[in-house]
């Protein structure tokens, strides 16, 4: 991936966590991932997307100044805050989309300053937040269950699961293709799925997300066999033909879910806007999608979100419907 147009992702959490981060605009930022067998979570992760779905009519609530918080660098963040975005304004809503680094995020919708935040990692990447300001923020529906990390390849290479690789390094050219050497994603990589996996014999490249997307794109196009290290959601796998492999035993860590949280008071301000966040459910497919939209080099590359969320509903039409409708569950 390319250099960031938003900005990197600070403020690391306590040790043991699974920190892991989406991937930035174009890029810069990686996944900073700790492996942890600790779900923990307690309430928080107890959320199925478009459990409470219903339809909404946005134009009974009388407060229509919404502001939205987004993860500086998390691709998932900006996309969900522009598509709510888009979704409110076309029913007269003011909307605006702020960045911010996660702690000062939960900072500002436990204080009020924001209405909400939509990148919620839970049962692990923001316990710490939720354990430090839960008391001051409202959940408004979870929208994503399968953020995790991966190690995919392209999608008619012969491997099912990681445990396949150790008998196929003349298939892939004995090479893992990794990303930064600070990401998370390397960490685990390196200290849990290799030695699992019996891999100790390949080739680990570790080097830069651009890198590693830039093999992962050559391999396909030329049609060749290509396994790299990855994380979901990822624009990646609606722009290449990849798909992830099995992990048997768990080695790159459990998925997580991410929730919507807003400020004190913000259901009885908005019953309906908290409504359609309750609706919203993205499935990778969709998510995929929508983010390459916004963020691959090929299309807007991270520059003018509104538009490229205009462009992606345009041909999603119906998608924006269900929502509202509440059949997106």
């Amino acid at each position: 991936m390319k250099k960031s147009t938003l900005m990197p992702l600070t403020g690391a959490l306590a040790a043991g966590l699974l920190t892991l981060t989406a991937c930035g605009a174009t890029d810069a930022d990686t996944p900073e991932a700790e492996a942890s067998e600790d779900t923990g979570g307690g309430e928080w992760a107890e959320c199925s997307p478009g459990a409470e779905s219903a339809e909404v009519d946005l134009a009974s609530d009388e407060n229509t100044d919404i502001t939205i918080g987004a993860f500086n660098g998390w691709d998932e963040s900006f996309a969900a805050a522009h598509l709510t975005k888009h979704v409110l304004e076309e029913d007269g809503y003011t909307v605006a989309v702020e960045s911010f680094d996660a702690g000062p995020a939960f900072t500002a919708v436990a204080g009020g300053d924001i209405d909400f935040v939509m990148d919620g990692w839970m049962p692990i990447t923001h316990e710490d937040y939720l354990e430090q300001y839960g008391d001051d923020l409202e959940t408004a529906g979870c929208w994503y269950d399968n953020a995790k990390l991966t190690i995919a390849v392209n999608e008619d290479s012969p491997a099912q699961s990681i445990a396949d690789l150790a008998d196929m390094q003349d298939e892939y050219g004995g090479t893992l293709y990794g990303i930064e050497a600070g990401a998370g994603l390397t960490r685990v990589t390196e200290d849990e799925a290799i030695p699992t996996y019996g891999l100790e014999d390949w080739e680990f490249a570790i080097s830069s997300t651009p890198a590693m997307l830039a093999q992962l794109q050559s391999s396909t196009d030329a049609g060749e066999n290509v396994a790299v290290t990855l994380w979901r959601p990822h624009w990646a796998y609606d722009a290449f033909p990849v798909r992830d492999l099995e992990d048997p035993e768990g080695a790159m860590g459990e998925a997580e879910t991410i929730f919507n949280f807003a400020r004190p008071g913000f259901a009885e301000d908005n019953p309906q806007v908290t409504q359609l966040l309750k609706n919203l459910v993205i499935d990778d497919e969709n998510l995929a999608s929508l983010e390459n939209v916004m963020f691959s080099e090929e299309n807007f590359g991270g520059e003018d979100l509104d538009g490229a969320v205009e462009e992606w509903v345009g041909d999603n039409g119906q998608f924006v419907e269900d929502w509202k409708a509440g059949a997106l569950g």
